[in-house]
């Protein structure tokens, strides 16, 4: 609770100083690029789909944001991430506006400006088609679950107009459909659009009849406060668009783009081979390279440098103590508040894996060189070798054998683990499963096709590890 307490206010407080000089038009007239923040699995509005072998984006927030990159003469870059990440990469400087069917709020109003609305929408509550007689009204959903999209519109209006309802928040749309299919909920609030895309494949929900007192909802553009050049550009661009109708024509893309022809592996199969390739390269970048820097840290810990000793266990106590998700957060977002550098995501997501496994990888050479007896290394010196000497020819070779086993374990499940930076927008294997949800409005399937293929790659090292390690023992 502490740490999510430090990392809410370290979002919060620092990026006021680091934007509030310059006006953010500036910055992507200076790039020459407008980095749009958004969270690909909310069709129509935005979602990923595969063309003649490569995939791009589509929906009707991407056609708007073609359009003011245009507008602003610059080149357009889609930074896919979690919904509620997006103001928090916003007010860090990762992205430059948020367009993701966002709606206005004075909470979010305290945080960010907000364009004119680009669109107006209806908020709808789905429900299963058996329970279409019996829930049709506020009164009946009385002791009732509601699944609504975490820190959304959707989330303020169920606690609002049905107070008596028990209110589910979950971070992504297709939980939220799953959750409602397999009766964890009893119904979902969506906006119209989005839901009726998802009753087109979920024959078994339907909508229900009623009827919201706020219905109605407008989604504009967020953007930096103190930028009001780049508040007159987004709203000539919204101006624009209203008056030449081309919301018509985006929403007729959005459509055609969802509903290809084409099998469930033709359309989506290309998405889980290139999440697979990222899972392994981010997974071995941080084996790797943490066991570089946890064999420095393993070292300054059994060492007599009290110095040294006291940074590597403060480091691997702190590491070890703290989720691997708040890391991912901090290094993704404390990179650019804090230093002022703009890494990518997958970068960033691998330098929090490479922090997290040097704890880890410290304590496991740490403990692999402890469990050589003490007696080898009394022989050693007593014979005339040097420390290094001794640990180098001696005790290294012993302690490797105990050694590489665990960290095979590690490599197991840092390929697990390493789905948790799916959060910031690395396109590893769960990053591409939730696009497919989003995309397919199917969202089990992607589930089940991921568990198979991380239960492959994990049970594929782990035989490789039990060989490597029946040979390390007739070696003995």
């Amino acid at each position: 609770m502490h740490l999510c307490f430090i990392f809410i206010l370290f979002i919060s407080y620092i990026p006021l100083t680091a934007h509030a000089q310059t006006d953010q038009y500036e910055t992507i007239k200076k790039n020459g690029v407008l980095r749009v923040g958004l969270s690909a699995d909310y069709a129509p509005y935005e979602f990923e789909k595969s063309a003649n072998g490569k995939r791009e984006y589509a929906g009707i927030d991407i056609e708007l944001s073609k359009k003011l990159a245009k507008d602003l003469g610059v080149e357009l870059k889609i930074v896919n991430m979690q919904f509620d990440s997006l103001l928090g990469a916003l007010k860090t400087g990762k992205i430059d506006v948020i367009i993701s069917g966002m709606s206005p709020t004075p909470e979010r109003k305290k945080e960010v400006d907000f364009s004119d609305y680009y669109m107006n929408v209806e908020q709808r509550m789905i429900i299963q088609k058996k329970d279409a007689k019996k829930l049709q009204s506020v009164e009946d959903f009385k002791g009732k679950s509601v699944g609504v999209q975490k820190q959304s519109t959707q989330e303020e209006l169920a606690k609002s107009e049905i107070p008596d309802a028990n209110v589910a928040s979950l971070t992504r749309v297709p939980d939220i459909i799953m959750s409602l299919n397999t009766g964890k909920i009893d119904g979902l609030i969506l906006e119209g659009p989005v839901g009726e895309a998802y009753l087109t494949q979920n024959k078994n929900l339907t909508f229900s009849k009623l009827q919201f007192a706020n219905a109605s909802k407008g989604t504009a553009i967020a953007l930096p406060k103190d930028s009001p050049k780049l508040l007159n550009a987004v709203n000539q661009t919204i101006k624009d668009v209203k008056a030449h109708d081309l919301l018509k024509d985006y929403k007729e893309k959005a459509n055609t783009a969802m509903f290809d022809d084409g099998s469930f592996i033709s359309k989506y199969g290309s998405f889980f081979v290139q999440g697979v390739g990222a899972t392994i390269l981010i997974s071995l970048i941080g084996v790797v390279l943490g066991s570089l820097f946890g064999s420095m840290l393993a070292f300054m810990k059994i060492g007599k440098n009290i110095i040294l000793k006291s940074i590597a266990w403060i480091y691997i106590e702190f590491i070890r103590g703290t989720p691997l998700l708040v890391q991912v957060f901090l290094v993704y977002f404390g990179t650019t508040a804090v230093l002022g550098i703009d890494l990518s995501a997958f970068i960033c997501g691998a330098i929090a894996l490479v922090i997290n496994c040097a704890a880890y990888i410290a304590e496991i050479i740490r403990a692999g060189i402890n469990a050589v007896d003490k007696g080898q290394a009394e022989a050693a010196r007593s014979l005339g070798l040097s420390q290094a000497q001794t640990m180098k020819n001696v005790i290294m070779p012993q302690a490797i054998k105990n050694i590489l086993p665990a960290l095979g374990n590690e490599f197991v499940t840092v390929i697990k683990e390493s789905s948790i930076v799916s959060v910031i927008g690395v396109s590893e294997l769960m990053f591409n499963a939730q696009v497919v949800q989003g995309a397919s409005f199917d969202p089990f399937t992607p589930l089940l096709i991921v568990a198979i293929v991380y239960f492959i790659l994990t049970f594929a090292l782990s035989r490789v590890m039990n060989v490597i390690e029946g040979r390390m023992s007739v070696s003995d």
